[in-house]
């Protein structure tokens, strides 16, 4: 299929293009969160304990941190449609391993596989903002971000229900396939595309260091969303622990619908790209992080009572992709030739954030229950709000030094 098929009029992506790649970064993201409704299962299945099988949780996501410092900045570096595609099959690899192994010992080597590869999501969002219209790129970017942030909500349904079909496994299975079709869905419809000015291996990885060194407002935003990931990953990494026991007692099926509620986070994403577009993402942010603290204490409030706790957990899913779109909005414009190593620091600092907050999640679970584990999801969240202000004063001084440059006369 020729590259023009795939583009609108203009030459950009299509909205079917992108609808495509918002389909793939879903199944990436999603492969990395399908065993959060299954622990209890897991755990009895493969005769561990609970707080073992936990582990996965964390481990899934360091391993994702991984994959996004050492492989997303080959985006900038390699051929983008070339890499995607090869990550796919590689996390296609370890979705197989974790489905069929049948122990625990190789459970984690396909936990482990499938995190570091499914970073071919992340190479997918720059190629977004790089293949559109630079009017909308704000637009295709949350579209496609809408497709990640579905695949990680509605990950944990699909792995509900296939689990009362077929058992924990068979949502790998399933989703080990589906990935390898899309991949080579994808070698059709992509265009090529690579930077025009590619640098060696370690000379990416140390302009990372330079990156962030630059650009005070890349390290805000970055430690923002990890602060703000990490504290919906407590959440996300003990909520099986607490509906899967009394006096919820819910199953596989049951824990994984509830993850539909965060279907709402899908429009969140969208909105938050349009408004970040307009000017307004600094009062998204804050408005976000403000209904994040909220919503924990709705889940705390909700431990015994299953409507509250649906209440609560809908409002932590619109916040997580409101701050998320509004950062990946203020970190794309701050290099727009490095976007891709750009997004390799901000989503390094994302996921290093998330396992933490799933580590010390679990932690808290273990030794004080779900209070322990609402006051560090609020812990995260008080911290990401100062901040926040934080980065609102680098913003004042970047308008200020923009105007004082605008002020000055001009030589004749």
């Amino acid at each position: 299929m020729s590259t023009r098929a795939n583009a609108s009029e203009n030459g950009y992506l299509s909205t079917a293009t992108l609808l495509m790649m918002a389909t793939a970064t879903g199944l990436c993201a999603g492969a990395n969160y399908f065993n959060q409704p299954l622990l209890s299962s897991m755990a009895h299945a493969l005769n561990i304990s609970e707080e073992m099988a936990a582990t996965t949780v964390t481990l899934s996501q360091v391993a994702y941190a991984l994959g996004l410092l050492f492989l997303v900045p080959l985006g900038d570096k390699l051929e983008q449609r070339a890499l995607a595609v090869g990550l796919m099959l590689l996390a296609a690899s370890g979705l197989a391993i974790s489905g069929w192994g049948g122990s625990f010992s190789l459970l984690v080597v396909g936990t482990l596989i499938t995190g570091v590869f499914s970073v071919a999501a992340q190479t997918l969002v720059p190629m977004a903002a790089n293949l559109s219209d630079p009017l909308r790129s704000g637009r295709a970017v949350g579209l496609v971000m809408s497709g990640l942030l579905a695949g990680i909500l509605l990950a944990r349904t699909a792995a509900g229900l296939l689990s009362e079909i077929g058992g924990w496994e068979t949502v790998y299975q399933v989703s080990a396939v589906l990935m390898v079709l899309l991949a080579g869905a994808l070698l059709r419809v992509l265009p090529q595309a690579r930077n025009p000015a590619p640098q060696s291996y370690g000379a990416t990885m140390r302009s990372l260091l330079k990156l962030a060194a630059e650009h005070p407002r890349l390290r805000t935003r970055s430690v923002l969303g990890g602060l703000v990931f990490g504290s919906v990953s407590a959440l996300f990494s003990t909520m099986a622990l607490l509906l899967s026991a009394p006096p919820f007692g819910l199953s596989d099926s049951q824990i994984g619908l509830i993850g539909l509620i965060g279907v709402a986070g899908v429009v969140t994403a969208s909105l938050a790209g349009r408004l970040s577009d307009r000017g307004l993402g600094q009062p998204v942010t804050l408005i976000a992080i403000g209904i994040l603290l909220l919503g924990w204490i709705g889940l705390y409030l909700g431990s015994g009572s299953l409507l509250t706790f649906l209440l609560a957990l809908l409002v932590l899913d619109v916040a997580l992709p409101a701050v998320h779109i509004s950062n990946q909005s203020v970190i794309y414009k701050l290099a727009p030739q490095a976007r891709a190593r750009v997004n390799a620091v901000y989503m390094t600092c994302y996921f290093i954030g998330a396992s933490s907050g799933s580590a010390l999640g679990v932690s808290a679970w273990s030794h004080a229950g779900w209070a322990g584990t609402c006051a560090v999801g609020v812990g995260f969240g008080v911290v990401a709000q100062a901040v926040l202000a934080w980065d609102q004063s680098l913003k004042r001084a970047d308008s200020a030094q923009q105007t004082e440059q605008q002020c000055q006369p001009q030589p004749q």
